[in-house]
């Protein structure tokens, strides 16, 4: 059974982690390189992954060969952190499979892709959090490029189709049934795989901004094999939620309007304190334990 002191020193790690790997992915996201590991790979027998583990650990000031404290803690937490992942899982996807970007320049979005390089380390899926009082950030990485779908805003990333998106939307579409309300389009993953399943009889989706609505239903929602489900509402999330939401005696209802924890905390509060107007209404929210770990934080 962890002690008190043991649940404290796990919470100042849990900090000294996020920050140090916050800088890594924001900064130097590929500062492990492909020609690195093949080098390095030619003198050991350990696992691309267990080795990637070892490297990304240092990185963050881990003393993991010489320090007994830093090595306990990096295999507390490392070890259940890194993930090598494969990229036909995700380029079988049905979305993936389905849906064909075109490369589009609108006045404010634009659609295209994106690329991990290989061993690039990016964010894979919620934070898992432990009753010893880890908390765990999950880190993926391919061995190969790998491509995914985005929409840019002024030329800046905002919305994408990674590996994490999907991991993180898995709850909320296995959970899905009956008549579904989205609040937020994105690039439609959500509204693609909900419509897909047998259960679910219509997604509502809405949307705030006009252009995103227009580039999504000239060149993708065409590709939606069950697009006919899929009705997008032009309005204010919390303006529909507060006026509109009730009368669609919703089944279950997903919102995801924010980017990470940093943009989406207030949003997340504001949503909830609708949830009274739908009392027989499903609720749930994209990145929600992530969410709650940063709220508790604050």
């Amino acid at each position: 059974m962890t002690n008190e002191k043991e649940k404290q020193l796990y919470s100042r790690f849990n900090g000294f982690l996020l920050e140090k790997l916050s800088i890594i992915l924001n900064n130097i996201p590929d500062f492990i390189t492909e020609e690195f590991m093949n080098d390095i790979m030619l003198d050991t027998d350990v696992s691309p992954q267990a080795l990637y583990a070892a490297i990304l650990a240092r990185a963050t000031g881990l003393d993991i060969d010489n320090n007994p404290f830093h090595n306990d803690l990096y295999k507390k937490y490392f070890f259940e952190m890194v993930h090598m992942l494969d990229n036909g899982k995700y380029e079988n996807d049905p979305y993936y499979k389905t849906v064909k970007f075109p490369c589009i320049k609108g006045k404010k979005w634009s659609l295209s892709y994106a690329e991990y390089k290989p061993y690039q380390a990016f964010v894979c899926n919620d934070l898992k959090q432990k009753s010893d009082g880890r908390a765990i950030p999950q880190i993926g990485f391919f061995q190969k490029p790998f491509r995914y779908p985005v929409v840019y805003e002024n030329g800046r990333e905002w919305m994408s189709i990674t590996p994490n998106e999907i991991e993180t939307m898995v709850q909320g579409i296995e959970r899905a049934n009956g008549k579904v309300l989205t609040y937020g389009l994105g690039l439609g993953y959500y509204a693609f795989m909900v419509s897909e399943k047998q259960t679910v009889s219509s997604v509502t989706v809405v949307e705030r901004d006009k252009e995103i609505i227009d580039l999504f239903k000239k060149h993708l929602l065409c590709q939606f094999p069950n697009g006919r489900k899929i009705n997008i509402v032009h309005c204010d999330a919390f303006e529909y939620a507060e006026k509109q939401m009730m009368h669609g005696k919703f089944d279950v209802v997903y919102t995801d309007l924010w980017h990470d924890p940093t943009d989406g905390i207030s949003l997340y509060k504001k949503m909830k304190e609708y949830e009274h107007l739908s009392p027989d209404s499903l609720f749930m929210y994209w990145i929600e334990p992530t969410m709650k770990y940063y709220m508790k934080k604050q």
